[in-house]
């Protein structure tokens, strides 16, 4: 599916360095998520390049800014598709995954792509605010990330509790994400982590991206995570 010469030269003109082996994954990832796109909604881009380069490009491109320890535990809070968890994984297979998404239909679809790949990861079903209370989630990961899936404020809420302290939380965000970044800076101050940097990028197509890091530095209150209506009726501001 997936035009295996543009991937080569996609991920070279990022220093990014795949072997055929891992080409081949990705390129099964994308067929699958073709596949399972016409049985449910999973993605609105279907075309391969886009799928190159707005879901398997998007989701390791921001991991070249930041250190990864070998090894390193990560959750991928509100998944949906798998993104950016499973392209990361095939990039970086040392790392020990965990797939955390409400909706059970899509992790059927995410145990699928991690059978047909070869692919070692949990997958768990839970609200993400429901997960980030049990004590066998709570703060018992070296990193979170999260791809798009609520403001920063709130996303910090749902995802730090996930995180040791000393580790590290990866909000995925557009390009334009300065004004919440800094709508966020209290939230994230009272959930224990601190705004470490926020690097903003490109995609080929001129896409911009913002990585915005945030260092867990003290347990998280056992007040949070709250449930959503209590996060959109009182945010953390």
């Amino acid at each position: 599916m997936i035009d295996g010469s543009l991937a080569k030269s996609v991920f070279a003109q990022y220093q990014i360095e795949l072997s055929d082996g891992q080409l081949a994954q990705l390129d099964r990832y994308a067929e699958l998520l073709a596949e399972w796109n016409q049985k449910m909604n999973l993605t609105a881009i279907t075309d391969p390049e886009g799928i190159l380069i707005k879901h398997f490009l998007d989701s390791i491109l921001p991991f070249t800014m930041v250190p990864l320890a070998h090894g390193a535990s990560l959750i991928d809070v509100g998944t949906g598709a798998g993104f950016p968890a499973i392209p990361l994984l095939i990039w970086r297979p040392d790392l020990r995954i965990t797939l955390l998404d409400s909706l059970k239909k899509r992790l059927t679809f995410l145990e699928a792509v991690l059978a047909e790949c070869g692919l070692p990861a949990q997958t768990i079903h839970s609200r993400a605010e429901d997960g980030g209370r049990q004590p066998a989630l709570r703060e018992q990961f070296d990193l979170a990330t999260a791809r798009a899936v609520a403001n920063l404020r709130e996303l910090s809420e749902y995802c730090l509790p996930y995180v040791k302290p000393g580790g590290m939380f990866y909000a995925l965000k557009g390009g334009d994400a300065a004004a919440e970044i800094k709508g966020a800076e209290k939230a994230i101050h009272l959930l224990g982590g601190r705004l470490e940097k926020s690097p903003v990028y490109s995609l080929p197509d001129g896409s911009g991206r913002t990585l915005v890091c945030i260092k867990k530095i003290s347990q998280t209150s056992t007040k949070y995570p709250r449930n959503a209506a209590k996060m959109a009726k009182s945010p953390l501001q």
